[in-house]
């Protein structure tokens, strides 16, 4: 089974050979991977990874902001992806967790029935107090995230999207692929979540605005969960935020973005099954001639960049602040709140 991941990066360096490592080990096949304005050898280290035949790197074709949109509508005239028999759209902070069978895509392929689109809703894992950047698996060092079935006050919660090769494809999205508006019933594709249930009605037509890359994700991650590691360690969000959004313009990674995703309620280990195996690939690409240098100057850059920014009173307040966060994101405080739990409580998680 042919299965390409596609991806965009921008100053991504440090995180990448655990990315690909995983991808590997769950049963991508090919990779190819966008990058825009790196700074921290991301670029270099994605050359040198292509020189290996480990991946396809190519730069981003988008001649304004809208690099995620314009690579996706690019990538379909590249080989891997023409060729694949399933594509995988994915960003370098986002793991597929598959419980079922050996752990790979396949498997999940085959739990789901072999449907033409699998769903995989989101769970984001927060900070949990990790202030310092450290060059070892993102998957090892963050293991709590929110209550699965509810996140930011909503039951419905994003996804990500396996399409198979015969999806009646318009286009794709960054969460989810489109087909045309006009297509028959009978000819509208088998779709499922990470149960291997349909996804809802509305969600497949994409007829509310709101909600065509979120649903309900209760009872939906029996097969997988999309793991997301928005956050990761308070250096490597400022970082974040000095990059900006490799997709979007003015998008702003404040405060209210790390609430949103910094709740630590929840325990999950899951992943962890595969972390030996994970460390062992990483391993791999760094006995690649030249790839462990390449890795070690992006970590550096990444370090250097961290350590500039707390050197700025800018920077420097915002991680004040963010330390002094409470637990939840603002829509569930206010909530609690209302409810007449104390707000000092609801600051420090006491009320849990």
């Amino acid at each position: 089974m042919r299965i390409t991941a596609v991806t965009c990066v921008k100053n991504e360096g440090p995180f990448l050979l655990e990315w690909i490592a995983w991808q590997r080990l769950i049963g991508v096949t090919g990779l190819l991977v966008y990058s825009n304005d790196c700074s921290d050898g991301t670029d270099r280290l994605l050359d040198g990874l292509a020189a290996h035949g480990v991946l396809h790197h190519l730069p981003n074709p988008a001649s304004g902001r809208n690099y995620q949109m314009e690579a996706l509508k690019a990538c379909r005239q590249e080989a891997l992806v023409r060729q694949a028999d399933w594509v995988w759209i994915a960003d370098v902070d986002e793991f597929l967790n598959i419980h079922t069978g050996d752990h790979t895509i396949p498997a999940l392929i085959a739990a789901c029935g072999d449907p033409q689109a699998i769903s995989v809703h989101f769970q984001f894992f927060g900070n949990d107090g990790v202030t310092r950047f450290e060059d070892r698996p993102v998957i090892a060092q963050f293991t709590r995230c929110h209550d699965p079935d509810i996140w930011n006050g909503q039951l419905a919660i994003e996804v990500k999207t396996l399409v198979r090769r015969d999806f009646p494809l318009r286009y794709y999205g960054a969460h989810r692929p489109f087909f045309g508006k006009g297509l028959a019933a009978a000819q509208r594709p088998r779709w499922c979540d990470g149960s291997g249930r349909a996804v809802p009605q509305r969600f497949l037509m994409a007829a509310n605005p709101r909600r065509i890359r979120r649903f309900p994700a209760r009872g939906a991650r029996h097969h997988a969960t999309l793991n997301h590691y928005a956050l990761r360690s308070l250096d490597s969000y400022l970082v974040k935020t000095d990059r900006g959004d490799v997709n979007r313009a003015h998008r702003a990674f404040d405060d209210s973005y790390w609430r949103e995703r910094a709740d630590t309620a929840w325990q999950d280990l899951s992943i962890r099954r595969l972390l030996p195996a994970l460390e062992a690939g990483i391993a791999k690409l760094k006995a690649l001639p030249g790839i462990a240098a390449l890795h070690e100057a992006a970590v550096a850059a990444h370090r250097a960049r961290a350590g500039a920014l707390l050197a700025q009173e800018g920077p420097r307040q915002l991680a004040a602040q963010l330390r002094r966060s409470p637990p939840l994101p603002e829509a569930e405080t206010a909530l609690l709140v209302r409810l007449g739990v104390p707000p000092e409580a609801v600051a420090t998680g006491a009320f849990r």
